[in-house]
Parts: C-alpha cells; structure tokens; sequence
C-alpha cells in the first residue's frame, strides 16, 4: 500500500550532504501474514523482498501442527521445524517455494498450504541492526568464530545443525539476568530453564558486531557438520527518518511472586517471542494480528510444540511504550525478543488506511468487508434503528462500546474477527444481515489507538500518532456512565464535547487539565470520564494527515460552500458536529452515497436509522461541501463547526 518514506514535515533528501538517504522501516523487513490453505499453487504477497535481501519465513499451522522454517541462505526450499532436533528435509516442491521481491510462493503440500487450515507466517528479512541468517560448516574447535553482516552485536542467537539430529541451541543476553549470558544457553526446541555455567556453546564469548564465537559442543560445532544461525539485534537504532529509532529488542523483565512487570521498549511491539528463562516451561510466541492480550481471547503459540494455539496464555498486555506482564500467567524471570509495530511510514493515501462498507454480512465465519488492509478499528451499524458498536484489535474485537451511550465495555461470542490481512470477518449467522461500517488502520499522522489505566491524578498519556492530536475520543472502559470525552483542536483545551451526546462544547478544567497535546503525549485530568482511578480507558487519536485525512472547522453560511481538506479526488467520509449549540454528530460516506443526489446520513450519538431523503453534504475533489439545502443543521448561518474528513 502506498506509505511515504518521510515522518511528520520531514523528508530524507539531504541527509550525507544532498545524497538521498533512503530510510529503513519496519514493515519492509518483518511481516505477520495470515492466511487460509486452499491445496493451490500460489503467492504470499507481503510486501518484504526476500529475493533481493533474502531472510526466513516461519509458518505454522493455528491448529496443531509442527512450525516450519525455510531461509534463503539455506535455500527456501528446506525445512526445520523448531519443535524437533531433526536434520533439515527437503527439498521440497510443495512448501515455500520460492522467494519473492514481495513475499514468497507456497506449493500445495498440506503441511503449509492445507486446505481451509487457517496458517501464520513470520516473515524476517535480513537487515543490518534487524535480523541476519548465516550458514556455517563446524569444525569442532573451541573458539571457532561465525561471521555475519547485523551489523550490531545481536542480542540473540539461535544455531540449528542441519545435516543431523541436535537441539535448537539459543543465546540471549538476558539469560542469567544479563550476566554473563554467554555462559548460558536454552533450547528453542524445549522446555529446559537456562543451561549453565557452561562453555560448550559460546565457548564463553560474548558475541561482537561482526562475529559470534563456539565451542565445541556438537549441536553447533561437530566437525564437518552444517548449520544455519538466526541473529537478532537488540536497540541498535537505523531505522525510521533519522535512522535512530530502535524496532527489535531482547531483553529480560522479572514477575517475583506474580507480580506485574512493566516493560518499557519505547515503542509498542507487534510480535514478541517470550520464555521463562530460570525455570521449565514453553516458549510462547504472541502477535498483533492473532490477538495479542491477556484478559480475553488472546492467542499464544510455542515453538517447541506443535500444539494449536491456545487461548488466554498470552500473559502480557500492550502499551504504547511497550508491554505489562499479567499476574495470573506469569511468575518468574523472563526472556524475550520484541518487535516494533508498524508502519512507521506516512501514508499519502486514504486507501490504505480507511475503508468504508456498506452492504450484506457473509453470516457465519464468512467475509464481512474486504478494507485491504489489516484493520485495527471499526464502527458499524444496522441501517435500521441500531446502536453502534465500536471495536479494535487492541482492546479484541470481541469487545465493543456503543458510541451513542455511556455503557462500558461488553463482549458478545458471536462479534466480528480482526485476525487476518484485508477487513472484517463475520463469526456467526447472526450477523447475517445489512451492515454499515467504517474500517480504520493506525499508521503515522493519521490514526492511533491507546489503552491506558486511570490514576485519579493528573497525568500524561504517551501516544505514537507521530504529530500532535486535532481530534480525540477518550471513553472509560470498566466504568458505566462516563462520557465519551471529545478534544477538538478548534474548541481548545479547556473545553470538551461528548460523542454521545448533542451538547455544545462546555469548560471544564478536570478533563484535558488545560494542557494541550503534543506530538508525543496528552494530558488528563481528575474528570471520571477520562481518569478514575484504575479504570481502564481507550483514547482514539486523529490528525491532519497530507492527501489522507483533514481535522478541520468553519462556520455556517447557509449557502453552499466549499470545506478544502487538500484532498485530490475528494472526501470518501465526513464527520460534521455544531459546537456553539446543540447538534448532532453526523457521518456520511462514499460506501452508501456522498454525492449531490444521494447522501444518507446516520448519527454517531443516536440509534435512529438512517436518513436517506436529504442532500447537505456532497464530495468535492478537494474536500467536501456542505449544501444550502443544509441550512437548518451542518450550515446555519454564524454556526461554529468541526469536521473531520477523511479522502
């Protein structure tokens, strides 16, 4: 999808003197793909070059089955299986079978491509300060030194022999507490605590930026034996706009007594492979696009297993600035290798990052809407009188809130799905029905999402919108009866709104703490609608995004005018809401009509249905207008309003 390579108002021209330095992101060296096997030759297209940079695509089946790991440096088309000491097979012409400049081809062997198993595949591409792959022939001397091209010191090592049965041998730096890790080791492929003092592995060597050392053990270092090592760094910056910004880490955090644990990554992880390093047990691999929480219906794999995933064993919950342990599931000292949440690039248009449905649900287990996108938010409603519901992928899609009341979170069995790559899915019959819905994906500049606890004092709420917040949405989550708290960048920091309400803005010191919000953070105050005490909150944050989205305000004419949002092709939604009086919040979109004859229109704080029968907004291509038809509602003469449009 269409991203720009720049962050905020920067740009990478310039950079070494006028030579264009193009940067790195995350999302062009790792990809969480999911996907259905259907026994047909075909091609995963993730956007990750593996034919020009090579890597390692990791598969496996969501029910039970073994992993599968085929790298380009071993060729694609041999296996390793991380639940087993076996020696490599293959090659095979049903696996992966090629390695693509978007992502890699599968054959029609069941063990990946089984049909209507659904699979997942973990995608890594070598980059310096990212991941490397490295092959090696052992020579069974102590000190035996492996180059490779990170071009960091990693943080850690998986060695697997390939031409014979041996255990998947794996150093971490924060095995043994971060002490003299290269004394220890673990194994990927068991439940084994850490494995130490010992110098058979690491020959007791800490790695360095260029080379990692062995010792003789022959599970990576029998003379004349192969072997493949995986090489992860760990917060060696060279990515993002200036080339600083950390997307890997492996490290370590410690549960004494099951008590939480916070993590502070700096940046809110996608994928984290995690193990308690001083004890037996699996290791657990969670993701954004499976579900990645741990008080509902979160989704752990284990990679010395080749059980299905399994539900609430996640144990971890996420933050913007990375992750807390949960107290029911983990108790002891742990490992783990985390991976930044993309995309880290701007995008430059709205179709990569909003999608409005209109339309028949498929029922049960079937397409609701197709985005294109992985969606990370969407609102939906019946066209009929219907409430609506809200849901995410971080908060779990089987948990909504009601914009147009101040109930607090529910969850129904048979709510939509978010794991997979293009929209929303339908979980039951029920749902077989006509729907409307607004699908979000968050991305630089455009969209974020924050799930935050209240402390009952004033504070700061860290986000990684990139830019400083126009318009956010705040509601309590544990707590019935709060509002949905509005900021809009118009009204100020001493006023608010409610989306479920029609109210005009009011003053009211205790909710934003007269404090405006900054590209990195913003403020709550004491107000019951934005920080209780240890009530759970969800804030939605949007910006003016260049070509994309327009956070805006005018002023009734009641003529027709012209509401200029930078857009080329015009807007596909528009959020309308009076703020010097009573007024509803109106949306229309392109999905059922945004046009001078038709324009339907439904109320974000109301369960009416649907008003087909009125023509006040109409698209334009730089924006949208508002008609002199709408004189009595979205353009009274002298009225104050704020709009949100999205092209």
């Amino acid at each position: 999808m269409p991203l720009q390579a720049t962050s905020g108002a920067a740009s990478y021209d310039g950079f070494g003197g006028g030579v264009a330095a193009i940067p790195n992101y995350i999302e062009d060296v790792f990809s969480t793909y999911l996907y259905t096997g259907n026994i047909t030759a075909r091609s995963i297209s993730n956007g990750i070059d593996l034919a020009g940079k090579g890597g390692l695509v990791w598969v496996k089946s969501r029910a039970a089955a073994s992993h599968y790991l085929q790298d380009t440096a071993r060729g694609v088309t041999y296996t390793l299986s991380s639940d087993s000491t076996a020696a490599q097979s293959g090659p095979f012409t049903g696996t992966v079978t090629s390695a693509n400049a978007d992502g890699f081809s599968l054959g029609t062997s069941t063990l990946l491509n089984g049909n209507s198993v659904n699979y997942v595949s973990w995608t890594f591409r070598k980059q310096p300060k990212f991941f490397d792959v490295v092959t090696y022939t052992g020579d069974g001397n102590a000190g035996k030194t492996v180059a490779h091209n990170l071009g960091s010191v990693p943080g850690c090592i998986i060695v697997k022999r390939t031409d014979g049965a041996a255990f998947w041998g794996v150093y971490h730096r924060g095995v043994n507490g971060g002490t003299n890790p290269e004394q220890y080791y673990l194994k990927l492929d068991g439940t084994d605590a850490q494995i130490g003092p010992n110098s058979a592995l690491w020959n007791s060597t800490a790695p360095t930026s260029t080379e990692f050392t062995l010792g003789t053990a022959s599970g990576v270092n029998f003379s004349g034996g192969t072997y493949v090592a995986y090489l992860f760094a760990h917060d060696a910056g060279g990515f993002g706009l200036t080339g600083t910004d950390n997307v890997i880490s492996c490290g370590s955090f410690s549960c004494p007594g099951g008590v939480d644990a916070t993590v502070n990554l700096g940046y809110e992880p996608q994928w984290v492979l995690f193990k308690d390093s001083g004890a037996d047990g699996n290791w657990q691999i969670a993701d954004t696009m499976r579900g990645f929480f741990a008080t509902a219906a979160g989704r752990a794999l284990y990679p010395n297993l080749s059980a299905a995933e399994a539900a609430n064993q996640i144990g971890i919950n996420l933050t913007s600035t990375g992750f807390v342990s949960n107290t029911g599931q983990l108790n002891g000292t742990f490992i783990y290798i985390a991976i930044r949440r993309g995309p880290m690039k701007v995008p430059t248009v709205g179709t990569s990052v909003f999608a409005p449905a209109y339309g028949l649900n498929a029922g049960a287990n079937g397409q609701a809407w197709n985005a294109g996108f992985p969606v990370d938010m969407y609102i939906r409603d019946n066209p009929a009188a219907s409430d609506f519901y809200t849901s995410d992928r971080l908060r779990g899609s089987v948990n909504y809130l009601l914009t147009n009341s101040t109930a607090a979170e529910s969850n129904v069995a048979y709510s939509d799905k978010l794991d997979n790559n293009i929209g929303v899915f339908s979980t039951n019959a029920y749902d077989y029905r006509t729907w409307i819905g607004w699908q979000f994906r968050r991305a630089p500049s455009f969209f974020d999402e924050v799930c935050y606890t209240g402390t009952g004092a004033n504070r700061t709420v860290t986000h990684n919108l990139g830019v400083i917040p126009e318009l956010m949405i705040v509601k309590s989550r544990s707590a019935a009866g709060n509002q949905w708290a509005v900021y809009a960048a118009p009204l100020g920091n001493t006023d608010v709104i409610y989306l479920n309400k029609t109210d005009a803005t009011s003053s009211n010191q205790y909710v934003w703490n007269n404090t405006t919000p900054t590209s990195t953070v913003f403020t709550v105050s004491i107000a019951g609608a934005v920080n209780t005490s240890a009530a759970t909150y969800v804030a939605y944050l949007f910006a003016t995004c260049a070509g994309v989205s327009k956070c805006t305000a005018f002023t009734g004419t009641g003529t027709l005018q012209t509401i200029n949002c930078g857009f080329t092709s015009g807007a596909r939604f528009v959020l309308i809401k009076r703020t010097d009086a009573a007024g509803d919040w109106y949306v229309w979109d392109s999905s059922r009509g945004l046009s001078s004859s038709t324009d339907p229109y439904l109320l974000l704080n109301s369960t009416a249905a649907e008003v087909t029968s009125t023509n006040w907004v109409d698209t334009t291509s730089t924006g949208f207008q508002v008609t002199a038809a709408s004189g009595n509602n979205v353009n009274i003469n002298g009225a104050s309003y704020i709009a949100l449009a999205i092209a």
